[in-house]
C-alpha cells in the first residue's frame, strides 16, 4: 500500500526536460566526487609511503580503519537525508553544509606529518583520513540521492549521469596530472599542503554551487517524518535489482581504485625503472592517466549511443572486456619500453574503463524507482548510505590488500629524517606484486561483474512499466511490474 507521503510524491507532476543550467549546477559537484577520487588513490598512499614514512602494511591499516568507520557512518547519513525533511530540500541543505569541511579535511589529511615516533605519526594520519572520510560521506551521499529526484525519466537520468560522469572524468585528469605538478614545485613536502588548500576550495565552491542551483524535479515531503527504526537501515537490500546493482558498481569501483593506487608505483618502479634509479623524474605516468582518463569522457557519447541501441548492461560488459584484455596487457609489457606503448595501452584501458564507469551511475535512479514500488517510499538516502557503505569498505579492502601484498613482497618505503636518502629502486619480487596485482585485479572482479549483468532485468520498457505502476496505484499492475525483479 501507498504511504501519504508517497501519494504526495506521485500527485506532482515529475520533470522531464532539464535544462542545460541545471544539468550543469548538478554535475559541478562531481568534480569534488571525481576529482577527489584521484587525489586520494593516486596520490595518498605515495603520500603515506614516501611523504609521511608508513611502511605499505601501515598505509593500508590507516585507509581501511578510515573507511570501515566511513561505511559505519554512511547508512545514518543516508537514512537522516531521507528523514530530515526541509523546503530548500534536505540533500542540498546537507551540501552546502559540508562543504566547507571538504578544504579543512584535505588540509590535515595531506599535511607532512614528520615526528619521530613513528605511531604518532601513523596515529595522525588515520584521523586525519576519518576525518575526511566522514565530509566526504556528507557530501557525496545527499548528492547521489539528489541525483535519483531531478527527474524520474529514464533516457533524461542517462544524459544527466553522462554530463555528471563527464564532469567527474574531467576531474580525474586534472587531479592527476596537476596536484603532482603542484607538489614537485616546492621544496620539501610544502607542495602537499598548497596543493591541499588549492583543490580544497575548488572543491567547496563547487559544491555550493550544486547546492544552491540544483532543485529536485521529484518533490518530497515536509510533513514530520517517522520516527527511526534500524530496519530502514537495512530495507534496501531486501530488493535484488538493488543487489544486482551494488554488485555491479562494487567490481567497477574497486578495480579502479586498485590500479589508480599502483598505477604510479607501476610506472616509476617498473616501467620506467631505470630512469628512476638514476634519480631522473618522468612525466610517462602522468601522460599516460591523463590519456587514459581523456579517452573516458571521448568514449562516453559513444557507450551513451550503444546503450540506446541495445540496453545499459550492453555498454557494462562490452567496457569490462576491454579493460580486462588492456590490464592484461600490463602484465607482460618489459620494463624500459618505448613511453608511446603504455601511452596507446592507457588510452585502450580509458575507452575500456569509461563503460563499466557510466552504467551504475545511470541505473542508481532506476533501481531507487523499483524501491519507491516495492516499498511504498521513496529512500534514496538510505539507497545511497548502503551503496557507499559497501562501496568504501569494499575498496579500502582491494586497496589495503594489494598495499600488503607489495610490502610483504619487498617494496621499501621512504625514510624520514634530515639524513634519509631516496627510494630508488625496488625488488624485482616487489615490481612483480605490483604488476600482477594491476592485471589480476580486473580479470577477477570485472570478469564477475560480467556475469551479474548478464541476470539484470530492469530494461527500458520494464522501467517505464514501474513508473507507470508507481503512478496508477495499481496492486495488479505493482506486481506484475515487479515480477523478475
Amino acid at each position: 500500500m501507498k504511504t501519504a507521503a508517497t501519494a504526495d510524491i506521485e500527485a506532482a507532476s515529475h520533470t522531464k526536460t532539464l535544462s542545460i543550467g541545471r544539468m550543469l549546477a548538478f554535475a559541478s559537484a562531481d568534480f569534488f566526487g571525481g576529482g577527489a577520487f584521484n587525489i586520494v588513490n593516486f596520490l595518498y598512499p605515495v603520500f603515506l609511503v614516501m611523504a609521511v614514512g608508513l611502511p605499505p602494511a601501515l598505509a593500508g591499516v590507516v585507509m581501511l580503519v578510515a573507511r570501515i568507520v566511513d561505511g559505519v557512518i554512511d547508512p545514518p547519513i543516508g537514512l537522516l537525508s531521507d528523514k530530515m525533511r526541509a523546503r530548500f530540500g534536505s540533500r542540498r541543505k546537507t551540501l552546502l553544509v559540508s562543504a566547507p569541511l571538504i578544504l579543512l579535511a584535505l588540509f590535515f589529511m595531506f599535511y607532512p606529518y614528520n615526528d619521530p615516533n613513528i605511531t604518532i605519526r601513523f596515529l595522525l594520519a588515520l584521523f586525519s583520513y576519518v576525518f575526511f572520510v566522514i565530509a566526504q560521506s556528507s557530501v557525496m551521499i545527499p548528492y547521489y540521492s539528489l541525483g535519483s529526484e531531478i527527474t524520474d525519466d529514464y533516457t533524461q537520468r542517462s544524459r544527466l549521469m553522462t554530463l555528471r560522469l563527464a564532469f567527474s572524468i574531467t576531474a580525474s585528469i586534472v587531479c592527476v596530472a596537476l596536484p603532482g605538478l603542484i607538489v614537485d614545485s616546492f621544496d620539501g613536502n610544502m607542495g602537499y599542503i598548497v596543493m591541499s588548500l588549492s583543490f580544497g576550495t575548488v572543491f567547496m565552491v563547487l559544491i555550493a554551487i550544486t547546492a544552491i542551483f540544483s532543485r529536485e524535479g521529484i518533490p518530497v515531503p515536509v510533513e514530520k517524518p517517522d520516527s527511526f527504526k534500524f530496519k530502514d537501515f537495512l530495507l534496501p537490500l531486501k530488493l535484488k535489482i538493488f543487489r544486482q546493482y551494488l554488485y555491479t558498481f562494487l567490481c567497477c569501483q574497486i578495480t579502479m581504485a586498485v590500479m589508480s593506487t599502483l598505477f604510479f608505483f607501476y610506472v616509476d618502479f617498473y616501467y620506467c625503472r631505470d630512469m628512476t634509479a638514476l634519480g631522473e623524474t618522468n612525466s610517462v605516468g602522468l601522460i599516460g592517466a591523463a590519456l587514459m582518463f581523456s579517452m573516458q569522457i571521448v568514449a562516453l557519447p559513444i557507450y551513451l549511443a550503444i546503450s540506446k541501441r541495445i540496453g545499459k548492461m550492453s555498454v557494462y560488459i562490452i567496457g569490462s572486456v576491454i579493460w580486462v584484455v588492456g590490464a592484461l596487457a600490463l602484465f607482460i609489457l618489459p620494463a624500459n619500453s618505448p613511453a608511446v606503448i603504455l601511452y596507446l595501452l592507457a588510452a585502450v584501458l580509458g575507452f575500456g574503463i569509461s563503460g563499466p564507469g557510466l552504467i551504475p551511475h545511470a541505473i542508481q535512479g532506476d533501481v531507487i524507482d523499483v524501491g519507491n514500488l516495492k516499498f511504498g517510499i521513496r529512500a534514496a538516502g538510505s539507497f545511497s548510505g548502503i551503496s557507499n557503505m559497501v562501496i568504501q569498505i569494499g575498496q579500502a579492502a582491494g586497496v589495503s590488500l594489494v598495499m600488503i601484498i607489495i610490502g610483504a613482497a619487498g617494496f621499501v618505503e621512504q625514510e624520514i629524517g634530515p639524513d634519509a636518502l631516496p627510494v630508488l629502486e625496488q625488488a624485482q619480487s616487489a615490481q612483480f606484486a605490483i604488476m600482477a596485482s594491476m592485471a589480476l585485479a580486473p580479470l577477477i572482479l570485472m570478469s564477475f561483474g560480467i556475469f551479474v549483468c548478464t541476470r539484470y532485468r530492469l530494461t527500458k520498457d520494464k522501467h517505464a512499466e514501474v513508473i507507470a505502476a508507481i503512478e496508477s496505484g495499481d496492486e495488479r499492475a505493482r506486481a506484475a511490474a515487479l515480477s523478475g525483479l
